[in-house]
C-alpha cells in the first residue's frame, strides 16, 4: 500500500509530526482504540493519523509514503482505500483523497505518545455522549 503525502501537507505536518515518526491511519468512528466517536454516520467517513511510541500490533499493512514516516494500517481499514491514495491540505485543513474523490476533507492528526487508553467502559460512555452531537 501506498499514500504520496503532498508537499503542501508535508509543510503543514512539519510541525505536528516529528521526522520518521512511527504513525497509523485509522479510522475515527469508534471502532477502535483511538476513537471515542460514536454513531453509524461515521463508518469509513472520518479518518485520523495518529502518533505512537511504538507499533501497534494490530495495525500490520504497512504504507509506503513520500514523507519518512513509518505508517501502517490494520488490514480491515485497507477496503476504504483505492489507487491514488493521498494526503493534500485543502481549505487549510488536511484532506485525505484518492482516485475515487475526497475520504476525508478534515484529516486529524492525534499525538498519543503520552495518553492513557481508556477503558472500554470510558470509551463506551464516551461514545454515548458524543453519537447525539455528530450525527
Amino acid at each position: 500500500m501506498k499514500i504520496n503525502i503532498k508537499d503542501d501537507a508535508q509543510k503543514y505536518l512539519a510541525d505536528k509530526i516529528p521526522a520518521g515518526s512511527t504513525m497509523i491511519l485509522t479510522t475515527d468512528d469508534g471502532s477502535n482504540k483511538y476513537s471515542s466517536l460514536g454513531g453509524s454516520c461515521a463508518i469509513g467517513d472520518k479518518f485520523q493519523l495518529v502518533i505512537l511510541n511504538e507499533n501497534d500490533p494490530k495495525y500490520t499493512v504497512p504504507i509506503e509514503n513520500n514523507a519518512g514516516y513509518k505508517l501502517a494500517t490494520e488490514p480491515q481499514y485497507t477496503d476504504f482505500f483505492t489507487a491514488g491514495l493521498n494526503i493534500s491540505l485543502w481549505h487549510n485543513a488536511l484532506a485525505l483523497k484518492d482516485n475515487s474523490g475526497i475520504l476525508d476533507g478534515a484529516l486529524s492528526v492525534v499525538d498519543w505518545r503520552n495518553v492513557k487508553p481508556e477503558t472500554a467502559e470510558e470509551r463506551r460512555s464516551k461514545m454515548e455522549k458524543l453519537g447525539d452531537q455528530i450525527c
